[in-house]
């Protein structure tokens, strides 16, 4: 890889004419979707567009990350100081043939571009969304969703942003894109809030006991996927090559220097090479706690499949925990082929999706006894729509 200067801000401008470019699309078949519906109903239809595209957004981001593309333009925001890997067609050249399989190639200089591309066209659809949902409150309109809502998200996205530059100018430290992966993470769970506040909010009572159950089921989801980024970030998802066993034993030699946050890639904290039980520590300890968060994400869902009006939830995190549990597999059986790489981290991302869809659109309550028959209702829960 050729020197080069990590931050250049010459394209910048040209950068977000092609996020203009790229929400332009989107948002121009939404307005002429929604031309006759209401100001609330056009926001809750950009915020679901919004919603859908983060997702893919993450997908591909995963992607990126796990073709080795994330250096495929070693500065930022552009790619050799331009806008496109056309414009930097001389510097991958050079690049490449010094380094024919290196991290700089045309192709992997395409997908970290694409990426970005994508990055600043969600930016743009945020952007959007925070200023109707001011405009609306300017104008008096009543909204379901206070305008702090996509202005903190505003905020985040541009966190995110930043993060994602770091990325490349940090050259792929392991807690900056492990905390790049969990600020995306916590981009969609933002969104999805928004959205079930424009479902009208009627949300469903559940019992007291079943609400602490979500909630511990999203916060082990958190920590798991953080612990997953961090596997994949630090390249430990071979480190145990079978399965069930890792390196033939049911518990390999670890060395915890890997769990060491602040050291750069393929390091330990003191600079010395990262041993491979180290490796084997982070894929283990992931593998481990995945059987506990499948068994309360499964246990959850059991309960949710018996509640009125949300039984579906329930039936999706089924199928989530399902397609978790075989994704992680074939990525240790089949030697992490892309395909199951890429859907395992977006399965992860719909769970928190799902599980945020769900504790946004209920509440903890006391089941009230009612002349109902008791084959009509579950003695542990109040399926009737918020007052």
């Amino acid at each position: 890889m050729t020197d080069v200067e990590l931050y250049n801000l010459q394209p910048v401008f040209h950068l977000m004419g092609v996020g203009l470019a790229v929400a332009a699309l989107p948002l121009g078949w939404l307005a002429w979707r929604q031309r006759h519906a209401a100001p609330s109903r056009r926001l809750q239809a950009l915020t679901v567009l919004t919603l859908f595209l983060t997702f893919d957004l993450v997908l591909f981001g995963a992607f990126t990350r796990l073709t080795d593309s994330g250096l495929g333009c070693p500065d930022w925001p552009g790619c050799y100081g331009s806008a496109s890997p056309v414009g930097a067609q001389v510097h991958i050249t050079a690049a490449q043939t010094a380094m024919p399989t290196g991290p700089v190639t045309h192709g992997k200089a395409w997908v970290e571009m694409i990426h970005r591309y994508l990055a600043t066209g969600v930016g743009v659809l945020i952007l959007t969304l925070a200023a109707m949902t001011w405009w609306q409150r300017l104008r008096q309109t009543t909204s379901a969703v206070s305008p702090w809502w996509p202005t903190l998200t505003l905020v985040w996205v541009c966190l995110q942003g930043a993060f994602g530059a770091l990325t490349v100018t940090m050259k792929l430290f392991p807690f900056i894109v492990t905390l790049h992966l969990m600020l995306g993470i916590g981009l969609l769970a933002l969104l999805m809030a928004q959205a079930v506040r424009y479902d009208g909010w009627q949300s469903r009572t559940v019992s007291p006991g079943l609400r602490k159950g979500l909630w511990l089921a999203f916060a082990l989801l958190g920590v798991q996927i953080a612990l997953g980024g961090w596997v994949s970030t630090n390249y430990a998802v071979l480190a145990c090559p079978d399965f069930p066993t890792c390196n033939g034993q049911w518990v390999p030699e670890m060395n915890l220097q890997g769990f060491a946050l602040w050291r750069e890639l393929g390091l330990a904290a003191d600079g010395q090479i990262l041993p491979f039980a180290a490796l084997s520590a982070l894929h283990f300890v992931h593998r481990s706690a995945a059987w506990v968060v499948l068994a309360v994400l499964v246990a959850v869902a059991w309960r949710l499949r018996q509640v009125p009006g949300i039984q579906r939830a329930g039936q999706v995190l089924l199928a989530l925990s399902a397609l978790q549990l075989l994704t992680g597999v074939s990525n240790v059986v089949f030697e992490w082929p892309l395909i199951a790489a890429v859907l395992h981290t977006g399965g992860a991302a719909a769970m928190v999706m799902s599980l945020t869809w769900v504790l946004a659109s209920s509440r903890s309550g006391i089941f009230v006894v009612s002349d109902v028959p008791s084959k009509a209702r579950h003695p542990s829960f109040d399926s009737r729509p918020a007052a």
